[in-house]
């Protein structure tokens, strides 16, 4: 009589695990090419891809680009793309170096915790601004977003060449370099770490009681527990390498606290929610009362405050506000976004998976670049890994 219970017990446990696998096997695919791609570099470079300090600069140098992904996600679920990104981001780069280095050192001389607050708060309403212009123009006027961010390129590329006068501009002032080049001390790191795993199990269970209380179907409670045990797994094995070289990069943090808040509120939220009907179906969104208008104008500003973060970052990462800045970004956002899941069709996506698809773009630049490899079969490479990533979207589709 005890061994029937038993074997039941083991045959939902298969049955649930089998089902949880079918259900995000393109989530686990992407994360299988991206600790494969680590193996076969680590082996290629004779260990030097493994080390804590490239470990520590792969994941910083991820963020910038990681910023823009963070918000293409929504973009591109509700069947929309963003093509000005790069360049959005670039030109709040230099504007933000341009007050960094010409405004505040004549109008607020010495007042340096004063002139990096100021200047993060321009590079924000910079990048709203420019959210909210082409979120007009997109939802309102009717103007596919296509042609208007494709537009919004040329004109922030123009605005680059207007800003710099063709010259680079500093912006290498210590406290403002801190944000896109500081660490964490290793004490500090570790609090964070731990609160970060604290709030990742309470988010499970006020997430469970939640769906308990208005009936929905609530998967077995050990299967979110693994889930969450992994994440804090990862996490805690992120600190401890970083660590050992010179603790959490500031930007690693900040792109780590964008992520989790688009993520709860892509998931949890009616503006989130919105944006996945949306993309699935905007006839039937339209007549089940969204505002699509007001939803898509909504999702462009957001994309314009993370250009407005990522362009800040930049500056601060790079030290200078370049002729170059932000090319190629909105590439790598897109590609990054198509990588971890977001379907190029609308409807799909993951924040999480954007985080991935950015983490396996800024993995395969880092270890051909520790290989010597030219950069123009870098952009090769990078390019097969994209159409691939589609081919395997399509394929994953047409199989359900």
């Amino acid at each position: 009589m005890s061994t029937i219970p038993k074997n039941g017990s083991v045959q939902n446990t298969v049955s649930n695990l089998s089902k949880q696998f079918r259900a995000n096997i393109q989530t686990y695919a992407i994360i299988v090419a991206m600790v494969a791609i680590w193996i076969i570099f680590t082996i290629t470079t004779g260990g030097s891809y493994a080390s804590a300090q490239n470990f520590s600069n792969l994941f910083r140098q991820m963020t910038v680009t990681s910023f823009l992904a963070v918000g293409m996600v929504l973009v591109i679920v509700t069947g929309g793309i963003d093509l000005s990104v790069g360049k959005a981001a670039g030109f709040v780069s230099v504007v933000v170096a341009h007050f960094q280095a010409y405004i505040w050192p004549d109008i607020l001389p010495g007042q340096e915790w004063l002139t990096t607050i100021l200047s993060v708060l321009i590079g924000l309403t910079v990048g709203i601004l420019i959210g909210t212009f082409q979120g007009y123009i997109i939802s309102y006027l009717r103007v596919p977003a296509f042609i208007v961010t494709l537009g919004g390129l040329w004109m922030f590329n123009g605005g680059i060449l207007i800003v710099t006068q063709g010259r680079t501009i500093p912006a290498n002032q210590p406290l403002f370099s801190w944000i896109g080049q500081g660490y964490l001390e290793p004490t500090h790191g570790w609090i964070v770490a731990i609160g970060v795993v604290a709030l990742l199990f309470y988010t499970m269970f006020n997430s469970r009681q939640k769906k308990r209380r208005y009936g929905f179907e609530l998967s077995p409670l050990y299967i979110d527990i693994l889930k969450t045990a992994f994440y804090a797994v990862l996490i805690a094995a992120y600190v401890a390498v970083v660590n050992s070289f010179n603790g959490v990069s500031i930007p690693v943090l900040l792109l780590a606290f964008a992520a989790v808040v688009m993520a709860y509120v892509s998931n949890n939220t009616r503006f989130g929610r919105y944006a996945y009907a949306i993309g699935g179906n905007r006839e039937a969104a339209r007549l089940s009362g969204v505002n699509i208008n007001n939803s898509i104008f909504g999702i462009f500003v957001v994309m314009g405050f993370l250009c407005g973060v990522s362009g800040i970052v930049l500056a601060s990462y790079v030290g200078f506000g370049t002729t170059a800045a932000g090319h190629g970004y909105e590439l790598d956002a897109i590609a990054s976004c198509i990588l971890g899941g977001t379907s190029t069709l609308g409807g799909e996506g993951t924040v999480f998976g954007a985080m991935i698809g950015a983490l396996i773009m800024a993995s395969l630049t880092n270890g051909l670049q520790i290989m010597n490899v030219p950069s123009s079969w870098q952009y090769v490479v990078k390019g097969i890994v994209l159409i691939l990533a589609v081919y395997t979207d399509v394929y994953f589709k047409k199989n359900r």
